[in-house]
């Protein structure tokens, strides 16, 4: 990589993060802003590429709060050229809003000895997406009215199935919701405490992000969570944002008010990301990795996703 683009990159991950500031430090949390807005008038999913693929990780948010911000409706997304390729065209003077793609490279190098070894670069590019509220001639598909939200008791029974499917140890009793990483359980305080039936299922869908990260899972190092207050931090937005792509999947609504113990994160997290402009973009990934692997739990899933 060069270092012009070692410059574009650093600034895209400092635009991106700077955007993620600003939004906490007026208390809204990015990763819950598309329930909680009153144009949010169908089902919530996760936003869409031209081909109905679902966007991942750091994508979804970036254009989660895209669409909140410009009003949109519709969660499909793509770029000039694929918006020409089918016959249509974006209306002049329109802005773009930015997804990143991130992947790695293998550079070859002569260590200190002058033997030559591989060494693994990751890098990250930016590109331009369109909504589709913001092309002319498109197929009519594409102005499909927003998804009608699902009847409550297939969708909590939906939720219910999708976690008895992971096989985890879940455990009803107390005051506090949490994972225990000793005895590998997830306690839950009893169904009725909650205010209903989708804020017991949000809640639970956090702990099971949490519950992901040991070694035969997907490897999140959880060593130094009770220690380390930066890294407790840093868990609970992997947690967080994981929730909330588990939520949109499910047709769940997520924690709209943070519960007392996540609402003192808020500070925590601001002083991460001011420290590591990268904070944002490995919770999302890692959160992305988490929620793909209790999809690949589900029977005949087809729901696994890679990090963006």
């Amino acid at each position: 990589m060069s270092r012009k683009d070692e410059g574009l990159c650093a600034d895209l991950y400092t635009r991106i993060t700077e955007r993620i500031v600003a939004e906490l430090e007026k208390g809204v949390r990015p990763w819950v802003q598309p329930w909680s807005a009153t144009n949010a008038t169908g089902r919530i999913t996760r936003p869409l590429r031209h081909n109905g693929e679902p966007y991942t990780g750091m994508n979804v948010l970036l254009l989660w709060s895209e669409g909140i911000v410009r009003g949109f409706v519709s969660p499909i997304w793509m770029t000039f050229k694929q918006a020409n390729e089918l016959g249509a065209h974006v209306r002049k003077g329109e802005s773009a809003a930015t997804v990143i793609y991130a992947s790695r490279f293998t550079k070859t190098e002569t260590d200190g000895r002058g033997d030559e070894v591989e060494r693994e670069v990751p890098f990250l590019k930016a590109y331009s997406v369109f909504n589709v509220a913001q092309i002319e001639g498109l197929p009519e598909h594409y102005h499909h009215r927003p998804m009608p939200v699902l009847d409550p008791v297939a969708r909590i029974a939906a939720a219910d199935r999708f976690f008895a499917n992971t096989r985890a140890v879940i455990r009803h009793g107390g005051g506090q919701a949490f994972y225990s990483p000793s005895t590998d359980h997830i306690q839950m305080p009893a169904f009725e405490t909650f205010r209903d039936a989708a804020s017991y299922v949000a809640v639970l869908g956090h702990e099971t992000v949490h519950w992901t990260a040991p070694t035969e899972r997907v490897g999140r190092d959880l060593s130094r969570y009770s220690k380390d207050r930066s890294e407790r931090a840093r868990e609970e937005l992997v947690a967080e944002i994981g929730s909330a792509l588990l939520c949109a999947d499910l047709g769940i609504a997520p924690e709209l008010e943070p519960r007392p113990d996540h609402a003192a994160y808020i500070g925590s997290w601001l002083t991460v990301l001011a420290n590591d402009k990268r904070a944002i973009f490995s919770a999302a990934a890692h959160a992305q990795r988490a929620v793909s692997f209790l999809h690949g739990l589900q029977p005949q899933s087809g729901a696994g996703r890679d990090a963006a």
